[in-house]
């Protein structure tokens, strides 16, 4: 087995690798799911319990993500100064967000005319990283105010609700609204306002601090026990209260288990401050757990979260053409995988789908294809430290 040193904090990147395999779990289910692409896990009226957590699990994958980037934003400048890491920052934002209009658009649709821009994760931490790249002068003490009002306070703002795509509307979808909007013949959904998102990965760069060498371990535990402990804690007792904190307040269901459900069913688009916390409060536990532990279960975890851009992007494309690849053996029309919003809205897409049970199987499949080539690209990164384009992908 080949051995790479690296200077890298494996439970960051393991942890990483944990919400990368996630993530392909929601990805799997939507494009073989059966009623993925028409219905919503999360509505109680139609949900069941397994099909809401499975779900709900991958709700950590965003913030996890965006969070970490931030991190590891603050641990790559270690090195570097002030300028060197504004100009990263800024060129792979904008690096970023002409992948996920360009490539990812075509892999998540494979629809040559691009008529559907679907602007998610990517577009996020894209926009994201070249607001940071400005915000990393501020003193860090009013940087850590900044997030925390941000993430605190966004939800002060729901009740402002533009319409239409005018040129305010637009800005304001980007910053704190959801929303799909079409322009002439081509869609674009708005699902990652960008406000609340600030506020995370700007917590995150703050965060990175704790890492830093001259950090001892003891104090880094007492840190990474309390946030946890406290943000779930916080969670319970603004969601009991259940007056903000999230767009849709719980309410008492036919039985204990759908109101647990109504309980947890918190909004991520835009991620409601509930959602964060209780997203980003286990994440807190788990580096606590796994500051010092290596096995091989987390060795496993760990390549994936070396190399989560390059995942990204090859997941999508592996998941659209497993997609197809089923309904040519199952005697079906493959063509119904070339997406759009318009064969989304109309409903052709009702009959299609699998099993839940056959969906994790798939799941399973994919992110098992992928490790060797996630490897190999890992070891080759190791090694090829001086090639500086390899930092953007």
């Amino acid at each position: 087995m080949t051995t790479i040193r690296s200077t890298r904090i494996s439970s960051l990147d393991v942890l990483r690798g944990i919400v990368m395999v996630i993530m392909a779990l929601d990805h799997v289910r939507d494009y073989f799911h059966a009623g993925a692409m028409v219905s919503d896990p999360s509505n109680l009226e139609t949900t069941t319990p397994f099909l809401f957590f499975t779900r709900f699990i991958t709700h950590f994958c965003a913030p996890v993500f965006i969070f970490l980037a931030g991190t590891s934003a603050f641990l790559y400048g270690r090195n570097k100064t002030r300028h060197q890491l504004f100009w990263f920052l800024f060129t792979r934002g904008l690096w970023l967000i002409f992948i996920e209009v360009t490539l990812m658009t075509l892999l998540w649709w494979f629809d040559l005319t691009f008529s559907f821009f679907n602007l998610q994760v990517i577009w996020a931490i894209g926009l994201c990283m070249i607001i940071l790249a400005f915000l990393i002068y501020i003193p860090k003490k009013i940087l850590v105010l900044t997030g925390l009002v941000l993430i605190f306070g966004h939800n002060l703002l729901d009740g402002i609700v533009a319409q239409g795509n005018s040129f305010g509307a637009i800005i304001w979808y980007i910053l704190h609204q959801a929303n799909f909007v079409k322009f002439g013949d081509t869609w674009v959904s708005f699902l990652y306002p960008i406000l609340p998102w600030i506020g995370v990965i700007v917590l995150g760069y703050c965060f990175g601090n704790l890492y830093h060498k001259e950090f001892h371990a003891p104090a880094r535990k007492k840190w990474l026990l309390s946030l946890g402990i406290g943000s779930i804690v916080l969670f319970l007792l603004i969601r009991g209260i259940n007056v903000y904190g999230d767009l849709v307040p719980w309410e008492v269901q036919q039985n204990g288990t759908y109101t647990l459900l109504s309980f947890l069913n918190v909004t991520k688009y835009p991620p409601s401050l509930l959602f964060l916390l209780v997203t980003l409060g286990p994440a807190f536990l788990f580096l606590y757990l796994a500051e010092s532990v290596k096995t091989k279960l987390s060795d496993f975890f760990l390549v994936y979260g070396r190399v989560p851009f390059f995942y990204y992007v090859v997941h999508v494309f592996v998941i659209h053409v497993a997609a197809i690849v089923g309904l040519i053996l199952t005697g079906k029309d493959w063509q119904i995988m070339i997406l759009n919003m318009d064969s989304i809205m109309d409903g052709s897409m009702a009959g299609y789908g699998y099993s839940l049970g056959i969906t994790y199987l798939v799941w399973i499949g994919i992110v098992l294809l992928l490790y060797p080539v996630s490897r190999w690209y890992m070891i080759y990164k190791a090694k090829n430290r001086d090639k500086w384009w390899l930092s953007y992908l």
